[in-house]
């Protein structure tokens, strides 16, 4: 278990090295115009004027076939074992999500190509479908998309991604961060 965490961490840190510390933009309000669904902040001035170009971001790859994938760690490996105990799912979920989660710097680091000073924060359910969340500015129109991954370690695995113009932070700290 204690690996398993350290793991966690050392993940966290990489994708909080990646995506920088930056800490430019401020938690904003927002609301829904029940006649549309921009979202605006609370004087009603800014629009969402900003999309992601998903088709900048498509892989190229095929969607693998689930049932016959190679995954990089077995079933019954105590990372597997761990995972599932910790998030409370099942170890064939858990053989997903870690792969899954462990490549999703790969989607990330091109919406963050996208994104920059619209960028927030990001977050991955550790659910029975795992998402990549991203949090926005709400300059950025709302969206979601499956990303295929192509690198060799999850390749042809599905992550969902949800842009999120919400302008939420994230309640993780970063290395070397203290909790207020």
């Amino acid at each position: 278990m204690k690996r398993l965490i350290n793991m966690m961490i050392v993940a966290s840190a990489s994708m909080w090295a990646l995506s920088g510390c930056d800490n430019s933009a401020d938690t904003a309000e927002t609301t829904t115009s029940s006649s549309d669904s921009a979202l605006t902040t609370p004087d009603s001035s800014t629009k969402a004027e900003n999309a992601i170009d998903w088709s900048a971001m498509d892989s190229s790859e095929k969607p693998a076939e689930l049932t016959n994938y190679d995954y990089p760690f077995a079933r019954d490996s105590q990372n597997v074992k761990d995972y599932a105990e910790y998030f409370k799912v099942d170890n064939t979920t858990a053989q997903h999500n870690l792969t899954v989660s462990m490549a999703s710097n790969e989607a990330l680091s091109k919406a963050l190509d996208q994104l920059s000073e619209n960028y927030v924060s990001h977050e991955l359910t550790d659910d029975d479908h795992m998402t990549l969340i991203i949090h926005t500015t709400p300059e950025v129109k709302a969206s979601n998309y499956d990303y295929v991954l192509a690198g060799e370690f999850a390749k042809g695995l599905v992550l969902p991604i949800v842009i999120q113009p919400d302008g939420k932070k994230g309640d993780a700290k970063g290395y070397g961060e203290m909790a207020e």
